[in-house]
């Protein structure tokens, strides 16, 4: 029992270390620490994460109030009031079963910089990265920085030119006629570009990632922007990225898209393939197209997983979960 407390200590002791920190960090580089409220009317509109709903537990009715899968919303609310670069560091909330790296309840690293293009946010995650594992003393504080796009990666370990392929049709043939061990559905079933990018990727791409202490990619394909804006020389992709280490997939970073129209366009587009596929709908996105409404300022900001953070710079797991 003495041996389990001990372990139980120090896993915490490892994560209260990290959270420090990241606190030291960002209070070097004069960002505000804020917060944001984790119960919302809205709790994010991409299609494949869930939220928790919230109800009321004497009467047992359900009213439209959603625990935070993000504080996105709220912290660009805060930029279109004003407020310059800030963090935040809170519990999210998914309804995803538990995984080797994902649980439904997480610490999350969200920052923005106000007028700064993402590139800016890459040099904070070097940054970052190389502060904390010197901090916690990481056999990761020496590691090599790498950087590649989305299009270079794909040539590189595929040989093909992901961007000749932003056809649904194309790209599903494409894994009908090279990639023929990459699970399909059955026939009949509709699929859209991502769900046939996402196969690609998942089976033939991230379990090679492993090797890699620290991988960035960048721009990715159009259809995967999200909250991102597309890239003015080349509109084929879009200004976001993201971090892998030790094939642990750590952040996801915008170019943050200021403009509404866009904006409901593509949350209408999600919108939809939720209710065809999830069968539920989520309320309009109040918080946030009051911020474009307001003004968004061209910024960028990131989300990181502070928990896998942890694990791949301690080798640390789940210090509040068993």
């Amino acid at each position: 029992m003495q041996i389990d407390i001990n372990i139980r200590k120090n896993k915490l002791q490892a994560q209260f270390n990290l959270l420090w920190a990241i606190r030291s960090f960002f209070q070097e580089k004069n960002f505000l620490d804020v917060l944001t409220p984790p119960m919302v009317k809205n709790p994010g509109m991409e299609t494949h994460i869930h939220p928790f709903q919230v109800g009321h537990a004497k009467s047992q009715s359900l009213d439209s109030w959603y625990l935070q899968t993000s504080p996105e919303f709220h912290m660009k609310e805060l930029l279109s009031l004003g407020f310059n670069d800030l963090y935040t560091i809170s519990y999210s909330f998914r309804d995803e079963p538990n995984a080797t790296n994902h649980r439904p309840q997480f610490l999350m690293l969200e920052w923005y910089r106000r007028g700064a293009h993402y590139s800016q946010i890459m040099q904070d995650c070097e940054d970052l990265f190389l502060f904390c594992a010197d901090k916690l003393d990481s056999d990761l504080k020496n590691c090599k920085f790498e950087r590649a796009t989305i299009q270079e990666l794909f040539g590189d370990m595929l040989n093909v030119d992901i961007l000749d392929f932003l056809e649904t049709k194309d790209l599903k043939e494409l894994i009908e006629k090279n990639f023929r061990d990459v699970p399909l559905p059955s026939q009949g079933e509709i699929l859209s570009w991502d769900d046939y990018y996402f196969l690609l990727f998942l089976n033939k791409i991230e379990p090679h990632l492993g090797h890699y202490p620290y991988l960035l990619l960048y721009e990715f394909p159009h259809h995967l922007s999200a909250l991102s804006t597309l890239k003015p020389k080349d509109p084929r992709v879009c200004e976001r990225f993201e971090i892998y280490s030790k094939g642990v997939e750590l952040c996801n970073c915008f170019n943050e898209l200021t403009d509404l129209k866009i904006q409901k366009e593509r949350f209408k587009s999600q919108a939809i393939e939720k209710k065809n596929l999830y069968h539920y709908e989520l309320p309009e996105p109040k918080i946030l197209y009051q911020a474009l409404e307001r003004g968004l300022p061209q910024s960028a900001g990131i989300a990181l997983g502070v928990e896998r953070f942890l694990k791949v710079l301690t080798g640390v797991d789940n210090p509040f979960w068993e």
